[in-house]
């Protein structure tokens, strides 16, 4: 089971964070005593750890620094500054990413179920979201989240996001897309996926998606 340390100082965030935690079948825990941050990290062992910036005693960074001495376990910081240089600083620091509160739970859940399968391959380890630049496709409900708007998804435009969504940063080709839409293509004419992309596009559109999905002429659709 993946251990996750929470070093959060605002109670209510770090309880929704444990809580959701738990939720995915983590094991988790937050920081009481700041002062004994680095203590509970090396008995604890976590697999990766949420670090505010702003905290009691010492910051983030400093704290990310002691850990960085001896480990590379991911980091994500959190928190309220937003300026380019804490970003960068955090980034510079060791972080492995950067979640601006206030944040969508569901996308930071996203962020860390995609830090530990590329840190640690979990393949075995099924996950119920895909995140891609802040859209979050929720594999239970067929829903899209994006900035805290939630679009609801017919069933074939869901096979197309997911499969657009999960082969991100590649060509998906309109065979391709037919194929997972329907069990033969050839019954099917050419213009119904058009139509059904369309769709898509209109929707992702309405919250704030308008250029999600790219075509590439002669090949098929992606997504950057």
């Amino acid at each position: 089971m993946f251990k996750i340390m929470i070093v959060e100082d605002d109670h209510k965030i770090r309880e929704i964070m444990l809580e959701n935690i738990k939720k995915w079948g983590f094991d988790g825990l937050y920081i009481e005593d700041f002062n004994e941050v680095f203590n509970v990290f090396l008995k604890y062992e976590p697999h990766l750890v949420l670090m505010d910036i702003n905290l009691p005693s010492f910051d983030g960074f400093h704290w990310c620094n002691k850990i960085r001495a001896l480990s590379k376990v991911p980091i994500v910081f959190i928190s309220s500054r937003d300026t380019n240089m804490d970003i960068i600083m955090a980034m510079n620091m060791g972080g492995d990413d950067f979640v601006q509160k206030p944040f969508s739970i569901e996308v930071l859940m996203a962020k860390v179920n995609a830090i530990l399968r590329r840190t640690y391959s979990y393949s075995n380890v099924e996950t119920d979201v895909i995140e891609h630049d802040g859209a979050v496709l929720n594999l239970k409900d067929s829903n899209l989240i994006y900035n805290e708007k939630k679009l609801e998804l017919t069933k074939n435009e869901f096979k197309i996001i997911y499969l657009l969504m999960k082969n991100s940063g590649k060509v998906v080709s309109r065979d391709k897309i037919m194929r997972s839409l329907w069990e033969d293509e050839s019954f099917v004419d050419d213009n119904t996926l058009t139509v059904n992309i369309n769709r898509l596009r209109k929707k992702l559109a309405g919250i704030g998606l308008s250029e999600f999905i790219e075509t590439k002429k002669g090949q098929g659709y992606i997504i950057i």
